[in-house]
């Protein structure tokens, strides 16, 4: 089956066209950050904008890369949810259209899924079940995946994800956005042990996550080094090895909190699988903890390719070959009356539930 997979939930353009036997055969991906940058965060309007005027070329060129046709496409499948009402409309329209179009069959996906099955496209796939840790700018969480479409929620977020803590302690020491790549490229050159910031919720009992009392603990921290807010010329008054030990405390504090709920949530439910997935699992401290930790308790561990870490059009597409291939999908009227709903806040979940399939 050739699917064609559109993600456009936030700042991220992705296409890509997958086929269930011979795996990926073109993608294309636009990062929007440097429109965003200026503002420290994704401005919604803009995103859709700009979703909008690069979507079209951006299918065009992987047809092209893939020397084939729009009309040999068996599916189109594009991100119903969550993320962005603006971007996912986007998504949505073009993937539903292109479909009533061609007369095959579409499917809005789940960003999450897309992302929790995206280690199925690496060459030693994870068998189900797993237990995943979906770690990006806006979730954190621990599913424990028993097939597809069979999620536990396992651990959540109270309410800064990890992503955003790197992205606002990023914004407070003047790195721009994102911040998790620039935390973690400073923190190479420092010291974890400088600054001891908290780790939260590591003894709760539980596996759920709260990151904003370490973002307020660098705002303190910033303070006590003589950095007031919103004053780049105080920022830049600190050292090299200031910044980079600010840095890795940072990142240490949120890996050790990752990993310990990770390798909790292994021994609660007996699995010996373990998925990461999303932008923060593209950390390379993380994937180092996380290795040594699953090598100690003899757990297999599986990450997806970098560049398959942040939004991409492949997951979509690979999520959704395994629905069609279970007869999911809508067709005709069927899709012309839903195919452009969205779900901005949709629990990953609730995939269970009856009535609760993508598009339903």
């Amino acid at each position: 089956m050739l699917v064609l997979g559109l993600e456009t939930s936030c700042d991220d353009t992705g296409v890509a066209l997958l086929d269930s036997d011979r795996g990926i055969l073109a993608q294309a991906l636009h990062s929007q950050v440097a429109m965003h940058e200026r503002y420290g965060g994704v401005v919604p309007e803009l995103a859709s904008r700009d979703h909008f005027a690069r979507l079209s070329p951006m299918i065009l060129r992987c047809m092209q890369d893939a020397a084939l046709p729009l009309s040999e496409l068996d599916a189109v499948a594009w991100t119903q949810g969550p993320g962005l009402a603006g971007a996912l409309l986007v998504g949505a329209s073009v993937g539903s259209a292109l479909a009533l179009s061609l007369g095959v069959p579409g499917l809005g996906i789940h960003h999450l899924e897309g992302h929790l099955l995206s280690p199925l496209l690496d060459d030693a796939p994870p068998s189900f079940p797993f237990v995943a840790l979906l770690c990006s700018g806006g979730h954190t969480q621990l599913m424990r995946v028993k097939a597809l479409g069979q999620y536990e929620l396992l651990g959540d977020t109270l309410d800064d994800a990890a992503g955003e803590a790197f992205d606002k302690s990023a914004k407070m020491m003047g790195l721009g956005y994102p911040g998790g790549p620039a935390i973690a490229a400073l923190a190479q050159g420092g010291n974890p042990l400088s600054h001891a910031f908290p780790r939260p919720m590591l003894r709760s009992g539980d596996l759920d996550f709260s990151f904003s009392g370490l973002k307020t603990a660098v705002r303190t921290k910033l303070a006590a080094l003589g950095v007031r807010q919103d004053d780049s010329a105080s920022m830049a008054a600190l050292s090299a090895g200031q910044r980079q030990d600010l840095a890795a405390s940072l990142q240490a504090a949120i890996c050790e909190v990752l990993v310990r709920k990770s390798m909790a949530a292994m021994a609660q439910t007996g699995e010996q699988r373990l998925v990461i997935a999303g932008g923060v699992s593209a950390n390379r401290e993380l994937r180092r903890q996380l290795g040594q930790a699953c090598e100690r308790q003899g757990i297999s561990l599986h990450f997806p390719a970098l560049h398959l870490c942040t939004d991409n059009g492949a997951m979509i597409a690979l999520a959704a070959a395994l629905r069609f291939a279970r007869g999911e999908g809508l067709r005709g009227l069927e899709l012309a009356s839903v195919g452009a709903a969205v779900r901005p806040r949709w629990p990953l979940e609730t995939l269970n539930e009856p009535g609760c399939t993508p598009n339903a």
